[in-house]
């Protein structure tokens, strides 16, 4: 049980810490819930340290105020390592952080430093966007292998301050679309990247939240087809001192330091906590749209940094705690996502954040999915071993979280944390293997067809066997990390120079062609064949078992200029240019997605067999020559061939809609051709079907393309660099 402070204190302290017209008094408060709760009385903090020897609650005045300090109040209260106190008077809008007192201790990982204001890592909002400042770090030494001395400035000045928030929203009967995965079509976008330029979102709202719930934003979303919108980062995120310097910003937001807090960079109103109902009220306008919201959400790592990075939340309340170490008796953070540290999610009281912080958004937020950065640092057990981690056990077990949209980014940077198809039967993954068998095959990489066809049926080999379908693979073939469809058919190089790091960063193996000139070109011929590139991409993504997702502008054609690593750039190289969007590409999109969503041939839930369904004579699916023939073992293991042909049998579907009838559809044939040189490709025999038409040809952008129908083991010309889709009529 809790020690209750003795009530003469409690006296001296309310006494002590007065403002106008206000009084607080301290009462002993609950462990739980964690966070600032306020009630309308008053405000219940607690905030968990095991490690501490003392914690100390800091409240701010408002914004007439300043920055000053109106009460240092330490928590006497201590349950279970959990601090706590109830202040009566306090309301929301507080603003409010921590100084935590403890062992400086770096070998043994104690990094406590009463000097630094501390954020509270369940804070549901800060007061302001973040800003680098030196008095941030914890130690004073410059030499990498020096023992580092305690750094006493105080660096309250320079942090943010979090606010206390009344979770109070008027829903207005908001429900959320609950789309089947099978119907699925992801939209990966950024707040401000997405909205930034849009010439219909009014000024005073462009890159905010607000911008992304405008009317032309959402048009183009419901127009375009897609159904939910992966949002890169919006929990709050932390300077960077390199970037600072040179005059950058981690754009992208991979970069966290509250889990709990909407960022703030993304709220276009000024009151505090404003950011909150601004997230609230977008997720209610794309709802409406019948748009899910999934949250790209990094609790692999903080944006603390390594050991020489600065004190602002974690570090200062319980370094050794939250942060996986060495066992080496440096104290050292083990490091397996590549940004200096990783989350201890092998440890309750972490594991438990993460947790409250996924109910939180899914519950109080209204999200309908998370997509988890690097995911295997999260399944990594005491020894770093993948699967080992009770992350997996308390994500299934849990009936909120477990029935939300999971999506893996399945690796890491650790040894063996390349872990595609290697999660559990719940969890979606991105499949980095369908990119990069794509991209080769539309650039005419040898040995790429036999992997091309797993990867546009659904990857068999990869997910079949572990039990799960076809949509288990979320399938991309460009990402926030790399090139934008554009500039995958532009350059063959990074170009990242404005990153200020010699373009040392970036992925140096991006699988891309530029058609024959780097960059920009003026020649009509490469132009043209870079459009149809674009639309074999889209094509062959949006029409390949599995769930698509496209980066948000590449159905505009938008550039990065070359660079494959644009984290930084908060300025037009990141943000779509909406005045020079591509009309055509648009439209072209559209129709792919309104195909997609016709037949369900090519959102199937179940896998292909290859083999009749029964009572019927035709396989479900078949793999032709150019010439016609079947193909056979020895066909598939011709380097050099790059052309082929599928037909998928719409009546040979196994699966039953959710009223328990069985799926029929139409019959298709698809072709492709990834030479450079036309084909002819002879339709299969009268068996497979008797007459066919084309209704989309790669070759041509226009629309309506071209009508023309086709007898069974007639030829049909195939463009270089082209794919075609026939429809069986007869």
């Amino acid at each position: 049980m809790p020690q209750r402070l003795p009530s003469s204190v409690r006296l001296a302290i309310s006494v002590i810490f007065k403002m106008p017209k206000t009084k607080f008094e301290i009462l002993p408060g609950m462990p739980y819930p964690l966070g600032a709760t306020c009630d309308g009385a008053g405000v219940n903090f607690s905030i968990f340290s095991e490690h501490a020897t003392g914690v100390m609650l800091c409240l701010f005045g408002g914004a007439a105020v300043g920055d000053g300090e109106i009460a240092r109040i330490p928590l006497v209260e201590r349950t279970e390592h959990i601090w706590h106190a109830y202040i009566r008077g306090v309301r929301a809008g507080q603003r409010y952080g921590y100084r935590v007192s403890g062992p400086y201790d770096p070998p043994a990982g104690h990094r406590f430093n009463s000097a630094k204001l501390l954020l509270d890592p369940y804070a549901r909002a800060l007061d302001r966007t973040p800003r680098w400042h030196d008095s941030m770090i914890g130690y004073r030494s410059t030499a990498v292998d020096a023992a580092p001395r305690l750094d006493l400035r105080n660096s309250a000045a320079a942090m943010p301050k979090c606010v206390v928030v009344d979770s109070a929203y008027d829903w207005d009967g908001d429900r959320k679309p609950a789309i089947p995965w099978e119907d699925l079509v992801i939209y990966e976008a950024h707040v401000k990247g997405i909205t930034a330029l849009h010439p219909e979102v009014p000024r005073r709202i462009r890159g905010k939240f607000a911008a992304l719930a405008s009317p032309a934003v959402i048009r183009h979303l419901t127009s375009l087809g897609v159904n939910a919108v992966e949002l890169m980062p919006v929990h709050q995120t932390a300077p960077e001192r390199r970037l600072s310097k040179i005059g950058l910003s981690n754009y992208w937001g991979y970069n966290t330091i509250g889990y709990f807090a909407p960022d703030i960079r993304f709220a276009s109103g000024s009151a505090p906590g404003s950011c909150v109902t601004e997230f609230k009220a977008m997720v209610k306008a794309l709802h409406g749209a019948g748009i899910e919201v999934i949250l790209d959400v990094v609790y692999n790592h903080s944006g603390e940094g390594n050991e020489r990075g600065p004190t602002i939340c974690f570090r200062g309340i319980d370094n050794a705690t939250y942060y996986r170490l060495r066992t080496d008796g440096s104290g050292r953070c083990e490091d397996y996502t590549g940004t200096g540290n990783s989350l201890d999610m092998t440890h309750s009281r972490v594991l438990q954040m993460v947790m409250d912080s996924l109910r939180y958004w899914i519950l109080e937020m209204h999200v309908d999915g998370l997509r988890f950065d690097l995911a295997t640092t999260l399944a990594r057990g005491p020894r770093g071993e993948f699967a080992a981690s009770p992350f997996f056990a308390a994500i299934a077990q849990d009936p909120v979280i477990s029935t939300a949209k999971l999506i893996a980014e399945p690796w890491d940077l650790g040894e063996g944390g390349y872990r595609v198809a290697g999660f559990p039967v719940n969890w979606k993954e991105w499949n980095a293997r369908y990119r990069d068998s794509v991209r080769d095959f539309w650039r005419g990489a040898s040995d790429s067809m036999g992997e091309f066809a797993s990867r546009v049926t659904g990857s068999s080999d990869l997910y079949r066997a572990g039990g799960r379908a076809p949509l288990a693979s979320i399938n991309f073939v460009a990402a926030h990390d790399g090139f934008t469809l554009a500039d995958l058919v532009s350059y063959n190089e990074k170009h990242n120079e404005a990153n200020g790091e010699d373009s040392r960063d970036g992925d140096s193996h991006n699988r891309s062609w530029n058609c024959g000139v780097e960059g920009p070109s003026e020649d009509s011929a490469i132009r043209a064949l870079r459009e149809q590139q674009k639309r074999n991409f889209l094509a062959t993504l949006i029409l390949s078992q599995g769930v698509p997702m496209i980066l948000a502008g590449d159905e505009l054609g938008r550039s990065q200029r070359g660079n494959n690593n644009a984290y930084c750039q908060d300025n037009p190289i990141s943000w779509i240019d909406w005045d020079s969007a591509d009309a055509t590409l648009i439209d072209f999109t559209r129709r792919l997605i309104r195909l997609r969503r016709e037949h369900p041939i090519f959102r199937r839930p179940g896998w292909f067999t290859g083999a009749p369904a029964k009572g019927r004579r035709l396989k479900d699916l078949e793999w032709f020559r150019p010439d016609g023939a079947e193909m056979t073992s020895g066909d598939w293991g011709v380097g050099y061939a790059k052309t082929l042909g599928a037909f998928m049998n719409g009546n040979a579907i196994t699966e039953r809609d959710r009223a328990g009838v069985r799926i029929v559809d139409d019959s298709f044939f698809v072709m492709f051709n990834s030479y450079r040189e036309p084909m002819e490709f002879k339709l299969a025999p009268k068996k497979w079907g008797r007459e066919w038409t084309i209704i989309l040809d790669t070759s041509d952008a226009t629309a309506p393309q071209r009508v023309r129908s086709y007898s069974f083991e007639e030829r049909v010309h195939l463009a270089g660099h082209a794919m075609v889709v026939l429809r069986r009529v007869a």
